[in-house]
């Protein structure tokens, strides 16, 4: 990269308004929502997917259809119909959450939720039978297998959260939809993210400050995944 691309990107870096709080709400809000719906998501898929991986049922593959199927659903739709649940029509009108962060994390929730259901149950189901076995014949309770079991699956699990972080803080339609991009008179984000910034920023022109942004998205990114990659190497206790 010639030395006046990179003089101009850092300049760009440093002219961004981040002594305002403009771009530190952006990350605020961008990492609140995430992390928020990411984990309503995986407290709600790993028990999913641990009673799946575990028991036989009628509809179990109907269940496994629709949980594929979300994993391909597009955000625009999902943000429609968000939308409309907390729209004045909606059944969710009186709690008026519409354009708020907690119509986004309801957004996401719905995005993360499928690959994270779907990549666990993987991870649980490729677990050798011999393991469950073993368990088992040392006396083991189904809590005490299936605690075993996770144990063995511990990165398939933490690969399925990546994924469905990944596939939330990624998110422009959707939150784009339902949160407005909204910022304040003073220009802090009320539901304006890295992502919809981004977009913003492209559109109007000024490449190198999206660029910047695009930057942060990645370095937040890789290092959320550092710290579940650092907990899903650590030991699970029976």
């Amino acid at each position: 990269m010639p030395l006046e691309s990179v003089a101009q990107l850092v300049s760009s870096f440093l002219d961004l308004p981040f002594r305002d709080g403009y771009v530190w709400s952006i990350i605020y809000v961008s990492l609140y929502v995430s992390v928020i719906a990411v984990t309503l998501s995986t407290l709600f898929s790993i028990p999913v997917a641990i009673v799946m991986g575990f028991t036989d049922f009628a509809g179990k593959q109907f269940v496994k259809s629709i949980i594929n199927t979300g994993m391909g659903f597009p955000s625009v739709v999902v943000g429609l119909v968000v939308l409309f649940a907390v729209s004045n029509q909606g059944p969710l009108g009186p709690l008026e959450l519409i354009f708020t962060k907690e119509a986004m994390i309801m957004s996401q929730f719905v995005l993360a939720t499928p690959p994270i259901t779907a990549i666990s149950l993987a991870a649980i189901t490729g677990v050798d039978e011999n393991v469950r076995d073993a368990a088992h014949v040392l006396g083991g309770t189904r809590l005490d297998v299936a605690l075993v079991v996770l144990k063995e699956a511990r990165y398939g699990i933490a690969t399925a959260i990546l994924a469905g972080f990944g596939r939330a803080i990624s998110e422009v339609g959707s939150v784009l939809i339902v949160g407005g991009n909204i910022t304040s008179a003073d220009g802090i984000s009320k539901t304006r993210t890295l992502t919809t910034a981004i977009q913003l920023e492209a559109r109007q022109g000024r490449y190198e400050t999206a660029m910047v942004l695009g930057v942060v998205l990645v370095a937040l990114v890789l290092l959320v995944n550092a710290v579940v990659v650092r907990l899903g190497d650590r030991e699970v206790r029976p």
